[in-house]
């Protein structure tokens, strides 16, 4: 199915949507010819209550001449007539339900694996709470509509048809004033759901949905921080925007539904309005009322069948945009190029790094993040980089991994362009660890052992111990087999930070990014964690982000970046003498650490 999806992007619609279902023919080809078939059963009880009204009144006004044998008959057609109808739905759900579930899982795994091979940081710049909902509701919502609107779109569209012959077969004048009737509600359900600015209006709907939904998650990440400082919903700018954005949105959007809405569900419930005076007038001029009036009787109970049948397709169009928009937004995911894998893989030679004026700006802006950076971080030494928030750091971090490839210029790991590494031997390459630290319900154990899933509980042990966590982790309830997130059990972040480092440390990769890695740590266990570090680094190829200056002094290298330029490099005491950005930002640092709280009176 995911070789279909590539080879037809252009499909848009509900052409798209059959072709998902399509994927299992083996079970919707019967799904669709038992609903088209219940569809027509449905209709065997109304042309049974015709044969019964005619001959009641074919009777009158001796009605002991009604022939009771022949009653009971139509009696048992029509319950014959509704229970193949209720039967031969159930089968097409049957059928319909196990090719749902089929292309469900078919589709979420090639979702996830796609996920998997595109770039990385598009996680980042699309958003989980995206991603969770396109995962979760878009492609569930696929699984419904084979399971139950697929059959309900085949017996909407072999319904009217069947309708239609019934209306014509009786009286031609009354089923015309009938169709008079569905064309005008058919009128308004297009003019709901047909028109273009519909289907403009439902995309922005879907869309203001989508982002108050990642809005959300992330406000519910940070609802810790929040609920501290006092704050309610109004104060989290992102959320409260789209929560305003989605309520100027949908509240027009729902207005501009209130006349043609209304107006197809009063004439869809009163088709009888177009059938009753025809019936009169054709009555008051039949030369045989008798034969007349069983037709007229008919198509008056006839008229819920018609309604039901309006609305089956109402609902289905409806529905249908939903989902239509749902695949839109999972296709465009799923159109994302993956990242190139080389044909010919090269393997380094060591494990040096070097940026060869490298320039990357992300897809949303039109300013580079970084421009022309040059430098080499040579294996065995630790290369620092500096400077304020936002000027580039961590997404120099983020390019060595090909979390995103370069806009201009090339990255190589040991002179081979990383291009030409395959993604599996570059990500063994290399250990993060990063100032946001992500731990799994599971066990401390696992968590460590995330990175080297082949690890002994001794080498688990060992990195523990290396990273300053052994210690807290064994006054856990359960010591390292302790469920992470589980009732009482809460890290702090300085502790989720060194279980990440003990991660690292336990996959033993030449290269190492280090991206604030000691944000959360205390005065001493930093110093704890940077002695363990001096075994970790050693020959190997250290790249470590840091505000803290102290952290990089001893650094072979550092790098000084200012919007996203490299403005200066070289050790900490040759930065020094040359008085530039570096010096200045060392003064600052040195005054800013000897700041301290004293009490002075006010009077």
């Amino acid at each position: 199915m995911s070789t279909k999806t590539k080879q037809n992007p252009k499909k848009t619609g509900m052409s798209r949507l059959l072709q998902l279902a399509c994927t299992k023919k083996h079970f919707i080809i019967p799904a669709i010819i038992l609903s088209a078939l219940a569809s027509i059963a449905s209709f065997i009880p109304y042309i049974v209550i015709f044969e019964i009204l005619k001959e009641l009144l074919n009777s009158l006004p001796d009605l002991s001449a009604i022939n009771a044998e022949k009653l009971i008959a139509y009696g048992w057609y029509a319950f014959g007539g509704v229970v193949a109808n209720v039967l031969l739905y159930f089968g097409a759900l049957c059928f319909s339900h196990l090719a749902a579930f089929g292309t469900l899982y078919q589709l979420k795994v090639n979702f996830a694996t796609h996920l998997s091979r595109i770039p990385l940081g598009i996680h980042v710049v699309i958003g989980s709470g995206k991603l969770r909902k396109i995962m979760d509701d878009n492609i569930e919502k696929i699984e419904t509509f084979i399971a139950h609107q697929l059959p309900d779109l085949v017996a909407a569209l072999v319904a009217p048809i069947v309708m239609i012959t019934i209306l014509m077969s009786y009286h031609w004048g009354l089923g015309l004033a009938a169709m008079v009737g569905i064309l005008v509600a058919f009128y308004l359900q297009v003019h709901l759901y047909g028109n273009d600015s519909a289907k403009e209006m439902m995309g922005k709907y879907q869309k203001s949905l989508e982002d108050m939904n990642n809005a959300t998650v992330e406000y519910i990440r940070g609802i810790s921080v929040v609920k501290a400082f006092k704050q309610t919903v109004y104060s989290f700018s992102r959320l409260h925007e789209t929560i305003k954005n989605y309520t100027k949105m949908v509240i027009p959007y729902t207005l501009s539904w209130e006349n043609s809405f209304s107006g197809f569900i009063t004439v869809v419930n009163n088709i009888y309005l177009f059938i009753v005076p025809v019936g009169i007038i054709i009555g008051m001029n039949t030369n045989d009322f008798n034969a007349f009036l069983p037709k007229f009787l008919f198509y008056i109970i006839f008229v819920p069948a018609i309604s039901s049948t309006m609305m089956k397709i109402m609902y289905v169009s409806s529905s249908g945009m939903q989902i239509i928009h749902g695949v839109e937004v999972m296709d465009n995911i799923l159109e994302i190029p993956e990242l190139e894998e080389p044909k010919n893989q090269k393997l380094p030679s060591d494990y040096s790094i070097s940026f060869e004026n490298v320039s990357f700006r992300y897809n949303d802006s039109e300013t580079n993040a970084i421009s022309n950076i040059s430098f080499t971080a040579k294996q065995g030494e630790i290369t620092a980089i500096v400077g304020a928030s936002g000027g580039g750091k961590s997404t120099i971090a983020h390019l060595i991994p090909r979390f995103f490839d370069v806009s201009d210029g090339k990255i190589t790991l040991g002179n081979i362009d990383i291009k030409q590494i395959s993604t599996e031997k570059l990500m063994d390459n290399i250990s993060f660890v990063f100032q946001d630290v992500f731990l799994f319900k599971q066990s401390v154990k696992d968590n460590i052992a995330m990175s080297n899933p082949d690890a002994t509980e001794e080498e688990i042990i060992n990195s523990a111990k290396a990273a300053q966590c052994h210690d807290f982790i064994m006054q856990l309830p359960n010591g390292y087999d302790t469920i992470i997130g589980t009732r009482g059990v809460h890290l702090s972040g300085g502790e989720k930070q060194r279980i990440a480092i003990a991660r690292a440390i336990i996959k033993d990769a030449p290269v190492i990014v280090l991206d604030e890695a000691t944000a959360f740590s205390d005065p001493e266990n930093e110093h704890l964690i940077q002695k363990a570090f001096e075994h970790l680094m050693k020959g190997k190829t250290v790249i470590m982000i840091a505000h803290r200056l102290s952290t990089i002094q001893s650094a072979d290298k550092i790098l000084v970046i200012d919007n996203g330029k490299l403005i200066e490099q070289g050790n900490h005491k040759q930065l020094v003498e040359q008085n530039g950005k570096y010096a200045n930002m060392w003064r600052v640092y040195q005054e800013t650490s000897s700041w301290k709280i004293a009490r002075k009176e006010i009077v």
